[in-house]
Formats: C-alpha cells, sequence, structure tokens
C-alpha cells in the first residue's frame, strides 16, 4: 500500500490524505499518546471517515470496475448450483416486516451539522423486511463456505484495526497511522477471520457482527442471500421504531433507568474504555435491548453500510421511497459503533450519519441487509 505523509486537509471533518509515520506522531516514542493527539486535533469524529483506500493500491484485475460485478460473479453460481441453501440450512437472520409509513426523517437540532443531519423532512417509506440483526461472522462464514467469495481487504492484504485492540508486539511493527485519528492502524493480515490481524480469531466471537467488510462484500453478501443493503431512508425508519423526535432507537436518555441499551464506549476516547455495558470490542448481536420493532443494534456494536451515496445536502420537501443521489465517492453508513463517545463520536443516533469509500474496511464495520416483500 502506498503511504503519504503526515500533511491533511480538513474540509467538512473529512480527512486527505489518510497516512502518516507513527513517530511523527509520537506514537510509540512515550511523546504523545493517542489520547494526546486526539485532543489537539479538536475533531468530533472517532475517525471512521477517514479509513479510505489509497486509489492508486494495485490490487489485481479482479477488483477492476471494467469486469464483472464481484457480487454477481460469487452469488450466481452459488445460487445455480444450489438452489437449495436457503432451505434446512439457512441460517440467514430473521426478518422483521416493516409496514409502509410517513416518518420524520433527520433532525432540525444536529449533532454534527456537516454530516448532513439536517433538515428534518417527511418522507414516506414503502413497506420492506429487515433483518433483527447485523449480519454475524457465522453467518458470513457459512456464504464464504458456499460461495468461496474473498473480501476486498483479503485482496488488499490489510485492513484498519483500532489501535486499542492490538497487541503490543503487532503495534511495534506498524509505522503508519491515519493523521487525523492516529487509533487506527493499517494492520496487515486483518480481516474478517482475522479481525485484529495475524493470531486473531473468530472462534470465539461467531455470534458478534462480521467487521472489515467492505460496502461491495456487503453487496455481495446481500445478492447471496437474495436481500439487498437498506436505503439510508429504510434503515432511519427502522432505527427510529415510530419514534419522533428521538435522539436514539430507545427515546431520549442515554441510559434509561441506569440500563445500557447498546454497545458504546464508556470512559475516555480513545485511551480508557471502562465497559461498563460489558464489552470493550463488538458483543454478540442481540445482547441489549431491542427497540420497540424488534431491531437489535441499530445503535452500536458495528456501523451498517446502506445503499445510498453520500450526500450532506438535503430539502425539507416530502419524499417517496428516497435513496439518495445517482452517483458519488462514498457511500452512507449508520448506527455508529462500539466506538462511539458523545465527547468524540457523537454518532449513535439514529439521525447521525457517515461516509467511506466502498472499498473501505475496518474493525467496527458491519451491515444487515433488508428484502421487499414478495
Amino acid at each position: 500500500m502506498l503511504f503519504v505523509s503526515c500533511l491533511f486537509f480538513v474540509y467538512f471533518q473529512l480527512w486527505v490524505p489518510v497516512y502518516c509515520d507513527t513517530e511523527q506522531l509520537g506514537f510509540f516514542s512515550g511523546s504523545k499518546s493517542p489520547g494526546q493527539v486526539a485532543k489537539e486535533t479538536g475533531s468530533s469524529s472517532c475517525g471512521c471517515d477517514a479509513l479510505k483506500r489509497d486509489a492508486g493500491v494495485d490490487v489485481g484485475e479482479e477488483l477492476s470496475p471494467h469486469l464483472e460485478d464481484p457480487a454477481e460473479k460469487y452469488s450466481k453460481a452459488a445460487n445455480e448450483e444450489n438452489v437449495e441453501h436457503h432451505g434446512e440450512q439457512d441460517i440467514r437472520s430473521k426478518m422483521v416486516l416493516l409496514k409502509s409509513s410517513w416518518f420524520f426523517m433527520g433532525t432540525d437540532n444536529p449533532g454534527i451539522p456537516p454530516d448532513g443531519e439536517g433538515p428534518q423532512r417527511r418522507v414516506w417509506v414503502d413497506s420492506f423486511y429487515i433483518e433483527q440483526h447485523e449480519v454475524t461472522n457465522r453467518q458470513f462464514q457459512h456464504f464464504v463456505n458456499q460461495t468461496l467469495y474473498v473480501t476486498e481487504a483479503e485482496r488488499f492484504g490489510d485492513s484498519f484495526v483500532f489501535e486499542e485492540l492490538l497487541t503490543e508486539e503487532l503495534k511495534s511493527k506498524i509505522l503508519q497511522a491515519v493523521a487525523a485519528a492516529p487509533w487506527w492502524l493499517p494492520v496487515k493480515g486483518a480481516n474478517w477471520r482475522h479481525p485484529e490481524g495475524p493470531g486473531s480469531t473468530i472462534s470465539d466471537r461467531l455470534d458478534h457482527p462480521v467487521l472489515h467488510v467492505s460496502w461491495n462484500d456487503a453487496q455481495a453478501y446481500c445478492k447471496w442471500a437474495q436481500r439487498r443493503l437498506p436505503t439510508e431512508a429504510e434503515w432511519e425508519y427502522a432505527c427510529r421504531a415510530g419514534l419522533q423526535d428521538r435522539l436514539y432507537p430507545w427515546g431520549n436518555k442515554l441510559l434509561p433507568k441506569g440500563q445500557h441499551y447498546a454497545n458504546l464506549w464508556q470512559g475516555d476516547f480513545p485511551t480508557t474504555n471502562t465497559a461498563d455495558d460489558g464489552y470493550i470490542g463488538t458483543s454478540p448481536v442481540m445482547s441489549f435491548p431491542a427497540n420497540s420493532f424488534g431491531l437489535y443494534d441499530m445503535v452500536g456494536n458495528a456501523w451498517e453500510w446502506t445503499a445510498d451515496w453520500w450526500n450532506v445536502h438535503h430539502t425539507p420537501e416530502d419524499k417517496h421511497n428516497p435513496t439518495g443521489p445517482a452517483t458519488g465517492t462514498d457511500r452512507v453508513k449508520k448506527g455508529g459503533s462500539y466506538m462511539c463517545h458523545k465527547s468524540y463520536c457523537y454518532r449513535y443516533r439514529c439521525a447521525a450519519r457517515s461516509q467511506n469509500t466502498p472499498d473501505s474496511s475496518a474493525s467496527n464495520l458491519g451491515f444487515r441487509c433488508v428484502v421487499n416483500p414478495s
């Protein structure tokens, strides 16, 4: 992978280019901790939106946009050769039917205005089914076993991992970090099978959300599963669960009656996670209460890809089944992750949003699927 200097440009809290030498940050020299650098950058972001692939990386012909869509390539043959694979061996997530309705999308009181959280507007969505929880390692493993699909992180040879999850030995071998978010490190060998790089495994995390999955990878899984990614409007409708003008899927209080309703960061980001909710990293799906639609982990745990291209300009007019702009460079992700904290990345709200390039992957990024009623 091609690495560039530590200089970066800030525009609407997006950082490019993304890499710098860790020595320039004093990352391993003891002069500055990630927490100190975090405070100095003064950003309200965990840096997830800065995790973009270098456009010049050569990963071979298989990723060429001029060739067959890899989702089609891997899913078509598998579905044709094993039409019964959704029968007795069906391990896809159970789905919940959400009936068509108007709802208020976005907010007039944005927590992070440059993200395009507002204005609030009335949106109609047709009925759709949505998976109860994020796609798990077990489910993604079944998909890979059926199709022999190779994720983009595996083909690139690395992926981004949150620094606090890595061993000291592995960190000592990494010489680059994300400039505006030095707690993100590009780790060779990190992928969905090895979430923290070589030596890590998912054997004890099969019921956790699959991570290090790019938008393109999520598309491949959805097509195999004969489902699709939700639009941003569908995702937010599902998150709000019939509530209006509420921050979270359950209301406005982060800890109703002192109870944790989502896997989030507690403590001082990014150096100290007290794990008051019981988890340092991801948690098994369905570990926290469902919203009133019966959906789990709509915020926290892992970011979730949506189908839409990223755009920060919205109009207040009523919309029917909006799908975002026709083209773009980044895709929308929703819900935040176990790394989110109000003091630094207040994106675990239904109206909150962020973005990444479709080939990006990280140790807090997953997805769930939807399907239209037959």
